[in-house]
């Protein structure tokens, strides 16, 4: 009986512990809905990485409302990243089969991930990264959140503002500044596909400098910017 007791109060205890970390993450997405984000994770490992190497890095951001971006940028991110991103709940299982599938037949080669924009924004500002099923399944619950708490106009607003540009470089704002000399509000078509066009690995590329391969993506991008639909 005293271990039956003894469970019972270690069960509870859990599951106090579960409801506050709900209530917490409820209540930090709902703030976040309004206020921009801090530092992200991705920000404090990239500093602590350059502390660590000796090669001190810094942080280059300069946080822009979404009416200040230019919607070529939009199109090119939701072109290249996520093209059925207004017609997904966050998660999107058909392009999740599809990678399977694709996984499946291509075994030993590169695998195709279906991480949406709106996932890639809950990695970015809340988690750190990673592939341990803990953290899948805190990103898919901070996927769910932001999707129904923000909606799909400040997914995008906050994705242009905090992600990985370059070495020290986040968000588009910071990225146009430093690659094109001018506002993210004044990107023209051809700059936002070459940006969207590094967004895969934009440590190793830079759409001032493009490869062929990134010119051949960053044409391919603009091939498709027409066709998406984007939150006014």
């Amino acid at each position: 009986m005293t271990i039956l007791r003894h469970i019972g109060r270690t069960a509870l205890a859990l599951l106090r512990v579960a409801a506050v970390l709900v209530l917490l993450s409820v209540m930090y997405v709902g703030l976040t809905r309004v206020v921009p984000p801090p530092y992200t994770p991705i920000m404090m490992l990239r500093v602590y990485e350059g502390l660590s190497d000796g090669k001190p890095v810094g942080i280059e951001q300069h946080w822009v409302p979404y009416e200040q971006i230019s919607p070529h940028f939009i199109r090119a991110v939701v072109a290249a990243e996520d093209a059925r991103f207004m017609r997904h709940d966050g998660i999107d299982w058909k392009a999740m089969e599809d990678a399977m599938r694709y996984n499946r037949r291509h075994q030993g080669r590169k695998v195709r991930g279906a991480s949406t924009v709106t996932m890639q924004t809950a990695k970015n500002v809340f988690l750190w990264h990673g592939r341990n099923y803990v953290r899948k399944g805190l990103e898919a619950w901070f996927t769910y959140l932001i999707e129904h708490l923000w909606g799909k106009r400040r997914i995008l607003e906050v994705y242009a503002n905090v992600v990985e540009m370059g070495d020290g470089i986040y968000g588009v704002e910071a990225a146009a500044r430093h690659y094109f000399g001018k506002s993210a509000a004044d990107l023209t078509s051809r700059e936002a596909a070459l940006i969207a066009a590094v967004l895969p690995n934009p440590r190793r590329w830079s759409p001032a400098s493009p490869t062929a391969y990134i010119s051949r993506r960053a044409d391919w991008i603009q091939g498709r910017m027409g066709g998406v639909a984007v939150p006014r």
